[in-house]
């Protein structure tokens, strides 16, 4: 079967072969040029050329397990590929086609092996032959528009890989041109990390392949711009660490051997765990990096969970915290000894552990953590009114009610143990006139009875404990009533409900009961 084209002068017949239709349409892209005012002819061979690809690309995705049709795209990708590489072929029809083949090319990556090898080629013919800054839009633009094939992870490959050479490749403004790629790369691999069928390793490749060639950038760089391109790497990697991590479907453990990789990209900024456990690090990057730039911002959304992550898979592998030249030891110890970068950790901490998308194993070792740092801390090294924690308060406040959700959902007695001793040594190391503040938002957020008991039960031991010590603590009477009456008053009105609430309305009694007592002996110098 035989059909027509029309040309810029003359009718050329064409078979229908797909491979033999792609070589003449692109024959015709190439002659249309060289002919004086080709230009609008040029421009609708291009459009064929697209949309014949895309016709052959919705034939194969009708029927994936059809080899015949798989054996044609083989044939067409190399029937490009030849034409590509052609001594012959003209720069300006080259430039032209860069800004559509890339991306419709890269559909067919996921199709068999031998196609992901042959796009990629074609890409990196066009990374080769074509301006890099040009290269880096385009393969940006097509990096956005494989989020929606049906193998992202497939399709992106030979984009990413192209990517990654193109960004050695620019020659200036290196910093502008990486700024404005790294999040469009990072929407990509979290998509990718979304997938149920989701290989790891295969998206930590993708992952390195681009943190190696910003690094190989910033190493060609001097001053400033270098400091600001290691600092968007820093960042980069921080966030590709949350998104493998919430990828992995098994064992934390097998996060170990990924994040050692990452680690030197870290130390070469001169970050260190305890910067990423306090969040001052971060801080630091995003300010360097960012600025009050709040849309380059929310493209690194889990910056926080990523530098959290760094150091639990530190504290889970003492290789990852080698390689670091980290004594964690001595974090423990600082946080131990430093109540305001110990309430920094815990704000921070909040990240794992409300995370639905990490493996319990990593929260069990942000519990474990907590415990480490509040070891041996009392309330008194917290109440210095030289130091104020207002800051730190909501932070805290957040960790304190994603722990009170571990405490009820943990999928094990031994996890949930740990979590309530970690819930009540951390409200302790709140300073008093913070404390109840903290107390008050938990009761009053709380959707559990069970866990509304459980807090108003923690306020009576610390009344009773504050007592027995005879600290020089004002009189918190009030806060008591208002504690009982958030129980035994709802605030949205109305009586409490029974039997539902009984638990709350039980511990709320035994509260107030308790602190008629203390103020009928005598002894009001408690605190919560």
């Amino acid at each position: 079967m035989e059909s027509s084209i029309e040309g810029s002068s003359e009718s050329t017949t064409v078979t229908t072969s797909p491979s033999r239709r792609v070589r003449e349409l692109l024959a015709l892209c190439f002659s249309s040029v060289e002919e004086a005012g080709g230009f609008q002819d040029f421009e609708s061979f291009v459009t064929e050329l697209v949309s014949c690809l895309d016709s052959l690309y919705e034939n194969v995705a009708l029927d994936a397990n059809n080899e015949l049709e798989n054996d044609v795209i083989e044939e067409v990708l190399d029937e490009i590929l030849k034409v590509l590489s052609s001594p012959q072929m003209d720069q300006d029809v080259i430039d032209a086609l860069s800004f559509h083949l890339p991306k419709v090319t890269s559909k067919f990556a996921d199709i068999s092996s031998r196609c992901l090898q042959l796009v990629e080629e074609i890409v990196d013919r066009f990374v080769e032959a074509c301006n890099p800054r040009d290269m880096l839009s385009i393969l940006c633009e097509a990096l956005d528009a494989a989020r929606c094939y049906h193998s992202a992870s497939t399709c992106s490959t030979p984009l990413l890989h192209g990517l990654s050479k193109v960004f050695i490749l620019i020659q200036r403004r290196h910093y502008e041109q990486l700024k404005v790629a790294v999040p469009i790369v990072l929407n990509v691999l979290k998509d990718i990390s979304l997938e149920t069928d989701v290989q790891v390793e295969d998206l930590f490749d993708k992952a390195l392949g681009i943190a190696s060639s910003i690094r190989d950038v910033s190493s060609k760089l001097n001053n400033e711009e270098e400091a600001k391109v290691r600092c968007l790497l820093c960042l980069y990697v921080i966030q590709i660490t949350a998104i493998i991590s919430v990828s992995i479907r098994d064992k934390a453990a097998s996060c170990i051997p990924l994040v050692i990789q990452l680690e030197p990209f870290l130390t070469s900024c001169g970050l260190t765990h305890l910067g990423l456990i306090t969040g001052n690090d971060t801080e630091k990057l995003m300010s360097t990096v960012a600025g009050d730039d709040d849309e380059f911002i929310t493209s690194f959304p889990d910056i926080s969970l990523g530098a959290s992550l760094l150091f639990i898979c530190a504290k889970i592998s003492h290789e990852v915290a080698e390689a670091a030249n980290a004594v964690l030891g001595s974090v423990v110890d600082e946080l131990q000894n430093n109540p305001v970068k110990r309430w920094q950790a815990y704000g921070m901490l909040k990240y794992i552990l409300s995370s639905g998308d990490l493996l319990w194993e990593f929260k069990r070792h942000a519990i474990e953590f907590l415990l480490d740092i509040t070891k041996g801390v009392t309330s008194s090294q917290c109440n210095d009114e030289q130091i104020d924690c207002s800051d730190y308060t909501p932070g805290i406040y957040a960790t304190l009610q994603a722990v009170t959700l571990l405490i009820m959902y943990a999928p094990d007695a031994d996890l949930r143990k740990k979590t309530f001793e970690a819930l009540k040594r951390v409200l302790s190391d709140i300073p008093a006139p913070h404390r109840f503040d903290v107390l008050r938002a938990l009761v009053t957020n709380s959707r559990s009875p069970s866990m509304t008991a459980i807090l108003l039960g923690l306020v009576k031991d610390s009344m009773s404990k504050s007592s027995l010590q005879d600290t020089d603590c004002a009189a918190v009477d009030t806060h008591v009533i208002e504690l009982v009456e958030l129980v035994l008053r709802p605030p949205q009105g109305g009586p409490p409900l029974l039997p539902d609430q009984s638990d709350a309305i039980l511990a709320a009694l035994n509260l107030y009961r308790f602190a008629l007592l203390f103020e009928s002996r005598g002894k009001k110098s408690y605190t919560l």
